[in-house]
């Protein structure tokens, strides 16, 4: 049943993540850095401390009794995932939702679910699963597996964003639903953001001692109910500040150049509906985060938790881009080459759900 739910859990995650760029392509005459740091504000700022406020009690005062060295070093990881945040907004920009997320995610599922068992061979931790603890167990060899049919997936996906754009210059066409499709800057920009994305589960695990602290609190008045299913909400306030900061110094200095600060009081652009729509992409995207510490809580094993979610986010981004018809006009062979690597994707969480299920 803990499977079961943190399967659950982390598909409600993806989904929000996989979602959150569609209330964006809603927002009318406003440059892309005012709606981007508009929804920023809401994911980064305004959301994570207020969900902490309705999950963890006193959530301040176990922020005050961290160390400073691990408050920084939270924060640190949280500004280097604020860029791969940044870079993922402008790889699906440019690649469209689809191709951007699926290339993205792959390299932050890859980087996010190794790096840390990796580094746990090297430096033990006590309920951390080193990579050598995965490569000897059967459950480690089938999270391993998935992550390998996930990747797989993955690749097949690009391939297919490769052969939609020869379709589309053969036919004399762009992209129906993204005229801003440029494959060769936006594959730079998704390698940036794939690696870099990937600091957001190290910063999850610099601030694990917040989120141990407010799990003992509620152990400590609910003894009979298991792991603490928010207690991540406290870690995720410093990780989001350092993403906020990333973003908002860029994003400033686009409005600058661009000349785009009139954006946000220009009353010929539907400036209630903007800032609403906007709102809403930042609140859905700082839910995945909500939903994978509820996730984590329940499989325990963080790699096998970011294989999950980052699968989920592909699985989901892919149907929405055959939704939004990113591959309309494309040949018969380009659109089976990419329902079959959302079929491997669906197929990697399904092996590794069952690796977590044998452990």
């Amino acid at each position: 049943m803990q499977v079961i739910l943190g399967v659950i859990f982390h598909f409600t995650g993806g989904f929000a993540s996989g979602s959150f760029y569609i209330p964006y392509k809603k927002v009318k005459g406003w440059a892309w850095e005012s709606y981007w740091i508009v929804g920023g504000l809401f994911s980064w700022l305004i959301i994570p401390p207020l969900a902490a406020y309705l999950t963890i009690a006193d959530f301040p005062a176990i922020i005050a009794a961290t160390q400073g060295k691990t408050l920084l070093l939270t924060y640190f990881f949280g500004v280097l995932w604020g860029i791969g945040g940044l870079t993922y907004g402008l790889g699906v920009r440019y690649l469209g939702v689809s191709l951007g997320s699926s290339i993205i995610l792959g390299l932050c599922s890859v980087f996010g679910a190794l790096i840390p068992s990796i580094y746990y061979n090297f430096e033990p931790k006590a309920g951390k699963d080193s990579f050598t603890d995965m490569l000897n167990s059967q459950w480690g060899q089938m999270v391993l597996l998935g992550l390998l049919v996930c990747v797989l997936g993955i690749f097949i996906c690009g391939k297919a964003g490769g052969m939609k754009e020869k379709d589309l210059v053969s036919a004399g066409k762009t992209d129906p639903s993204n005229k801003e499709y440029k494959l060769g800057l936006g594959l730079i920009l998704s390698i940036v953001s794939g690696i870099l994305s990937a600091c957001f589960a190290f910063g999850i695990d610099a601030g694990k001692d917040m989120a141990h602290q407010a799990n003992e609190i509620w152990k400590s008045t609910h003894p009979n109910e298991g792991e603490f299913l928010f207690q991540n909400n406290v870690t995720y306030i410093l990780i989001l500040w350092g993403g906020l900061t990333t973003n908002l110094f860029w994003c400033m200095v686009l409005n600058f150049r661009n000349k785009t600060f009139k954006d946000y009081t220009n009353k010929s652009t539907p400036l209630l509906a903007n800032y609403a729509f906007s709102a809403l992409a930042g609140t859905t995207w700082f839910l995945q985060f909500f939903f994978y510490g509820m996730g984590e809580s329940k499989l325990g094993n963080g790699a096998s938790s970011w294989i999950l979610h980052m699968a989920f986010i592909i699985l989901v981004a892919n149907v929405w881009g055959l939704v939004l018809k990113e591959w309309t006009g494309v040949k018969r062979k380009t659109l089976t080459t990419v329902i079959l690597g959302i079929t491997m994707i669906i197929l990697s969480v399904v092996i590794v759900g069952y690796g977590n299920s044998i452990k």
